[in-house]
């Protein structure tokens, strides 16, 4: 069984003999010399950089001691992600609440109390707000790290094999018990426990299968492959023999990269890369056994590093509240020092002391001490509970937006998920939204439509019918059924006619993909395909699957069956073949681009019969025979083969490819309009060894335009026969596609890929039966048609990244056996990369050709709204892959510098390519998106569209999308250096400024420019973002209604976003679905990632993860709106509640002589703000809404108009507090004049106070609220009892409460008596008299748009309810019976 290819042991020999770079090196032989010593010393510094590995258990002593030394450093797998133990659970919570400055501020307070000469009350009194404060906080701390401890245990307990080198044997241990350097055994199904080096798994390739949900969320499988060098896989691996030592990173949170080595006792370093890598919390699949050492545990590995838990972000309320609660202090410092001063000049001012004390002060002294006892009197006036109000509100707010139905994806079982808790008002003050466009706008899932291959386009006429019969109507599907079914069908295409020669897609989404299906498919049909589907569904549509072949195409492709091929003659000439065969070159290009598609991607193939379908090891006898043979696009020189007399299939095949090597071209044609049939190749004479559909090796001569030449009549005899000879294979070669037709039917392959991309041209591949059916670590089984299965020899994969933008692998051809590379990749980068080969006019013509034909087809696919990819290949000599494969491995095998120098390698190799041709996959608009755009531009919302797809495709999925008008004007911005990029802005702002003055002034210049969209492609933004054009970019991106960022890449989307939050001081929010929107999530002020097709990494990066991109809508029109709306006004009525209390206590300063004394005990003084009136604010900020869901759906405006009313901006926190000392005085006054002259004492006065003021605090909720219910109802009637209930307790039972005052009786006996109520009503009115007059007349006169659309609301729901009252008065007549003779008994 072959373990390695012989490439790579030939590389490994020559690099055995020169391994000066990198970290591939075999053992030095011979003394150390002085380099050799430096380079030790330069490695043992660099080692503190890395982390070494050892296996635990060794039978050697010696070896335990050294595995001692080195990992006793190394964490253990016992993960703890608790905060708290029961020793520290208070030390540390308490540290961390004094971390904020409001709870040191009132610490502060409670130990001034303490001091004699400032007390201003019972010293356990002033504790009691900052003891509630901490104890709530502390209590929900405790239960949530109750919770982390559960989990916590549940997983360190859980059991997994690792192997015991005392027992020499698999013993069952907990995960927490795993160290690093611990053989750890697992079987399918089983959680990796930490992250672990592939040493052996039970399939004979060497592979294994995991699946990351539980790490990224994704769901398709991804391969992972034993470390080269290895014994055999497949029989159980002997752990006694190895010896080896690993050289690693250090523990780092890089999902996707490894780097390190493996030393075997020989000397030699294997190179490890993140594919020999197992993740802990990813799941073992498809695979029986696999066994890994330890390299990261616990809290090091990279699942434990990434979980950062929720992010945190600073909102705008939260900032603009810090700064109020500073002119809070600030106010309270006033305050304060006007006490201070008063009683300074009360003292100076009394000529004789009102008692006699033994002590004596000054009254600069006594005011000083004042000024601290106002501090303690004066204390809630900073409002210590608003912070802990505002969390628990916001966590209601996030509760209730978590479950909202209409954020519910249905088909998806997904909901919306709140990942930072502190932001949610952020969503009611969003300007600009930044949005990806793939998977984003669009769903994502890639469905083949066209393609162009050798110039040629194939516009697939009956795949675009079937989409359009996908996207009819739910009725319509009904009665197309059978006939998209009979057209599914392959033996049906041969019998239709291209009625056009190009075809258009409709962008728009289907809204019911999967209900469409089972109403297309039948309950039976879709039920086999649920089940067949049940253990992964990435990207397996049936939309994307079923993709209908062009029949022209299909036609070329079948030549591949059939003995009559384009055959070059003597002379240059073609034989005639039947119409519409493709010459060898053109088929050869076709081959070749269903291959590309078949081979160059990373899918995995499984169905539900084989969970894992893998290649053979042994090489085909197809391989086998043509292992010599060798073929280049425009190679001259090369052997033909001959005509066999008992051609087939597989012989044409093979020739095919051996011909392309023999074909040079004639120098002296035309240089016309170049088409397929004007190819003349001519011959030379040259002896080749072939091997046939037989056994037997015949020599043959193939003659020379310059000598004698084959006679036509005998080659024309030679077809005949080989036409008559093949008429029988060509019937066994139809019953054996039948055959395999009805093996596919019983087994339905499923293809897993990493991108729809991918498996969109899999799926198209396999509809022209260029299937991959199977993959392992070093081949691939391809079936083509009439071939059969071809094992092709995988030597490397080149996997995409987005600097680079393509993707490549390098095979062995399975036809030619030479080493050949397809590319596949964005069509900028392919075409920059492709070039004319060194030859002749010729075959620089035909390239040209091609290449112009294929720009043509580009741009009309990216008008069409198409995602366009190009293929392209590169045919390898030996000696160039030799080379190549030296520094290739030297890369892997590097520690320092390995991606850096992978990408090097990758693009020395991805040059001077061969274009093959081009795809087009149409993604197709998510539903509802134009309309969740026009409704965000109508809030006021500026839409910026930063996607890397051409500007053609852009244009066209923003024309789609509505965010182009008919009346709208493009601008272009373009530049190819920083001087044309200057101009170009300067150019357009110029013709902008010039049409509005034309249009008559500033007032049409700026309703002119809402009109325009700019259009900008990423070389351009390049020199727009640098800090000398920024300024006009700004100016020109702020008139135009709709910003389009073209081949954008991560970076340049980050900058933008960044560039405009800072520059213009704007609420940005970025939109995305994949790993390259990432940066620009993370920058902006709100990201929302979407759970699509390109896995969780945008997701685990947002702050909010929707399903579809239609939610945004609902998100920020309502949720925004009301978060945004309840969060401000909950600031402003503590501010209120909090000042107007403090200044009750203020105005009775006047009359005491500003001594800090208080009319109320200091128990209700303490407990007022923090019990008795802290509930209903918190009802309010969850449950307020001021507008009902539907309107602020139905007029988006009214997002806008919340955010230009500002209810929560600096005026309005001064006019809060101008209010608050309004109804603090009349609350104080009215009932100080009501009792004056009565014998009523100071308590007796302060509970009047108390009363009065309660009662306006609370009735001045309800007058804020837009929305009453019964639980407002209930939290109003309890907080009035609950203050009620205490003082009436307190009255009754409390004798020495509070001394030195005597609270016994007086809330009982002012209960008592009716004026107590009078006093309390004519204050609470005339304090809310003022503003209830000032909101009827604001309304009346100048009624908000908020109020209008709830006047409105409320008049469509009566008028609605009398409309049902009639309809249902005129069901109940028609239904009564007439009065007639037979029914006397029934009354009219």
């Amino acid at each position: 069984m072959e373990r390695l290819h012989w490439v790579q042991h030939r590389c490994r020999q020559l690099l055995e003999g020169d391994a000066a770079r990198g970290w591939y090196s075999p053992p030095a032989d011979g003394p150390p010399s002085k380099n050799s010593q430096d380079a030790a010393g330069s490695q043992r510094r660099r080692r503190k950089k890395r982390r070494t590995v050892f296996a635990r258990h060794r039978p050697q002593q010696q070896q335990q001691q050294q595995y001692d030394s080195i990992s006793k450093s190394y964490k253990g797998n016992a993960i703890c992600t608790t905060k708290y133990s029961w020793l520290t659970f208070i030390p540390v919570n308490l540290f961390q609440q004094f971390r904020r400055a409001a709870n040191l501020y009132f610490l502060f307070l409670a130990l001034l109390n303490w001091v004699p000469v400032v007390e201003a009350f019972q010293k356990e009194i002033t504790m009691i707000p900052l003891a509630v404060v901490l104890t709530v906080i502390a209590i929900k701390d405790a239960l949530e790290d109750y919770r982390r401890y559960l989990s916590d245990r549940k997983v360190n307990n859980l059991l997994v094999q690792v192997y015991c080198g005392t027992q020499r044997c698999y013993v069952e241990r907990r995960w927490k018990d795993v160290r690093v350097g611990d053989f750890v055994r697992l079987s399918c199904n089983d959680i990796i426990p930490a992250d672990m080096l592939l040493l052996h798994s039970s399939d004979p390739r060497g592979v294994c299968y995991i699946e990351t949900a539980n790490l990224d969320g994704e769901t398709n499988l991804k391969q992972r492959q034993v470390v080269l060098d290895l014994p055999f896989q497949g029989a159980e691996l002997n752990l006694e023999n190895f010896h080896s030592r690993i050289e690693c990173e250090n523990p780092n949170d890089d999902l996707s990269r490894f780097r390190g080595y493996i030393e075997h006792p020989s000397g030699v370093h294997v190179g490890l890369h993140n594919n020999n890598l197992l993740l802990r919390s990813c799941t073992i699949r498809n695979t029986e056994t696999v066994v890994g050492i330890v390299v990261y545990a616990g809290h090091e590995t990279k699942a434990m590093m990434n979980n950062s838990g929720p992010r945190y972000k600073r909102s705008h309320l939260e900032r603009r509240l810090n700064t109020d609660i500073l002119w809070c202090v600030l106010l309270l410092v006033l305050m304060c020092l006007a006490a201070a001063i008063g009683h300074g000049l009360w003292l100076r001012n009394l000529k004789e002391p009102l008692f006699d004390t033994s002590g004596y002060s000054s009254p600069a002294l006594a005011g000083f001490n004042v000024f601290w006892t106002m501090i303690i009197v004066l204390q809630v006036l900073i409002p210590i509970s608003l912070y802990v109000s505002i969390e628990f509100v916001k966590l209601g707010q996030i509760y209730f937006i978590h479950n909202d139905l209409e954020l519910y994806n249905e088909q998806l079982d997904s909901r919306i998920q709140c990942r930072a808790f502190n932001i949610t008002e952020d969503l009611g003050q969003i300007q600009y939204l930044f949005s990806d466009k793939t998977g984003t706008l669009t769903e994502n899932k890639m469905v083949f439509c066209r393609c162009s291959i050798f110039g040629v386009e194939y516009p697939h006429v009956d795949n675009a019918l079937r989409l359009q019969v996908y996207e009819a109507d739910s009725s319509e599907l009904a009665a197309r059924s059978l006939t998209l079914r009979s057209g599914c069908s392959r033996r049906s295409l041969s019998c239709r006619s291209l009625s056009c020669n190009r075809s258009s897609v409709s962008l728009h989404t289907l809204t019911a993909e999967t209900e469409d299906e089972e109403r297309l498919c039948g309950p039976d049909q879709s039920q086999s395909q649920n089940q067949s589907q049940a253990r992964t569904s990435a990207f397996c549509s049936r939309v994307a699957k079923e993709v209908i072949p062009d029949p022209a195409l299909l036609r070329k492709l079948s030549c591949l069956c059939s003995p009559q091929l384009a055959v070059p003659t003597t002379g240059g000439a073609t034989e005639s073949t039947p119409s519409g065969s493709p010459s060898s070159l053109e088929l050869e290009y076709i081959v070749d681009f269903f291959l590309a598609l078949a081979l160059c991607n990373s899918v995995v193939v499984s169905s539900p019969v084989q969970p894992q379908h893998t290649a053979p090891e042994a090489p085909t006898p197809l391989k086998a025979m043509l292992q010599r043979l060798s073929f280049s696009p425009f190679s001259s020189g090369s052997p033909l083969p001959p005509l066999s007399r008992g051609g087939g299939p597989l012989s044409l095949a093979s020739r095919l490819f051996s011909l392309r090597k023999t074909i040079t071209f004639n120098s002296a044609e035309d240089s016309g309009d170049l088409h397929t049939s004007d190819l003349k190749p001519q011959f030379e004479e040259q002896d080749v060894d072939r091997v046939g559909d037989g056994e037997e090796k015949e020599k043959v001569k193939s003659t020379s335009s310059r000598g004698a030449c084959l006679d036509g009549e005998d080659l024309s005899k030679d077809m005949n026969f080989e036409s008559e000879a093949a008429a029988e294979k060509e019937e066994k070669v139809e019953k054996k596609e039948e055959q395999v037709e009805d093996g596919e039917k019983k087994e339905k392959l499923v293809y897993e890929a990493e991108s729809p991309d991918e498996a969109a041209l899999v799926h198209a591949a396999h509809a022209y039966r260029c299937t991959l059916r199977g993959r392992s670590a070093e081949r691939l089984l391809v079936e083509l048609p009439g071939v059969g299965p071809l094992a092709v020899q995988l030597l490397h994969v080149l996997p995409f990244h987005s600097t680079r933008r393509r993707m490549s692998v390098v095979v062995r051809h399975p036809l030619s056996g030479r080493v050949v590379v397809y590319t596949k990749g964005a069509d900028s980068v392919i075409m920059d990369l492709s070039q004319s080969p060194a030859g002749s006019e010729r075959e620089g013509e035909i390239c040209r050709h091609v290449r112009e034909q294929t720009e043509k087809h580009l741009d009309a696919y990216a008008r069409d709204g198409l995602r366009t990819l190009c293929i392209a290949k590169k045919v390898l000599e030996e000696e160039e892959y030799e080379v190549w494969m030296k520094k290739q491995l030297q890369a892997e095998s590097s520690i320092e510098n390995r991606e850096e120098l992978l990408q090097d390698s990758a693009q020395r190799l991805e040059t001077q390519l061969t274009l093959l041709g081009t795809t087009g996959i149409v993604d197709r608009l998510q539903e509802e998106v134009p309309e969740t755009l026009q409704a965000l531009q109508q809030a006021g919302i500026r839409v910026w569209v930063l996607t890397g797809d051409k500007k053609e495709t852009a244009l066209n999925i923003a024309n789609a999308a509505k965010l182009l008008r008919s009346r709208d004007t493009v601008l272009t911005a373009t530049g190819g250096s920083k001087d044309a990029c200057a101009h170009s802005l300067a150019e357009l702002l110029g013709c902008m400024q010039r049409q509005g003055a034309t249009e008559g002034g500033a007032a049409e210049e700026s309703s002119s420019s809402s009109d325009c969209v700019l259009v900008v492609e990423g070389s351009t933004l390049d020199f727009a973002l640098q800090e000398e054009l920024r300024s006009d970019f700004l100016e020109l991106s702020g008139r135009c209604r709709v910003v389009l960022c073209c081949r954008s890449t991560p970076l340049q989307k980050s900058q933008v976003v960044q560039l405009l939050r800072e520059q213009l001081g704007v609420m940005t929010l970025a939109v995305g679905d994949g790993a390259n929107d990432v940066s620009m999530i993370q920058v902006a002020d709100v990201g929302i990632g979407i759970s699509g097709q390109e896995g969780m990494q945008a997701v685990m990066s947002s702050d909010f993860a929707i399903s579809r991109f239609k939610h945004l809508r609902r998100l920020l029109l309502v949720h925004g709106h009301w978060c945004s709306s309840r969060l401000a006004n909950m600031v402003l009525y503590f501010i209120y509640k909090n000042v107007m209390y403090v200044n009750l206590l203020f105005w009775y300063q006047f009359f005491c002589g500003f001594s800090g004394s208080v009319m109320t005990n200091s128990w209700v003084l303490i407990l007022f703000n923090v019990v008795f009136t802290s509930v209903p604010p918190l009802v309010y900020g969850v449950l307020d809404q001021d507008l009902r869901a539907e309107t602020l759906l139905k007029v988006p405006e009214l997002y806008k108009t919340a955010q230009n009313s500002k209810v929560y901006v600096p005026h309005m926190f001064w006019v809060t507090v101008l209010d608050a000392f309004y109804q603090s005085l009349v609350c104080f006054f009215v009932p100080y004049f009501a009792l004056a002259g009565s014998d009523v004492d100071l308590l007796s006065l302060g509970s009047v106070i108390n009363t009065s003021a309660l009662f306006t605090i609370l009735l001045h909720q309800v007058l804020e609220s837009h929305t009453l219910t019964w639980i407002h109802g209930l939290v109003l009637l309890l907080s009035a009892a609950s203050y009620y209930g205490f003082v009436v307790l307190f009255s009754l039972f409390c004798v020495t409460c509070s001394p030195p005052t005597n609270p016994l009786g007086v809330e009982t006996l002012q209960m008592s008596r009716p004026l107590f109520y009078l006093i309390s009503a004519v204050a609470t009115v005339a304090a809310l008299l003022p503003r209830l007059l000032y909101r009827a007349l604001s309304n009346t006169f100048h009624p908000t748009a908020a109020l209008r659309s709830a006047q409105q609301d409320a008049v469509d729901v009566e008028g609605y309810y009398k409309r049902m009252q009639r309809w249902n008065l005129r069901r109940s007549e028609a239904d009564r019976p007439p009065v007639c003779a037979d029914n006397p008994g029934l009354e009219a």
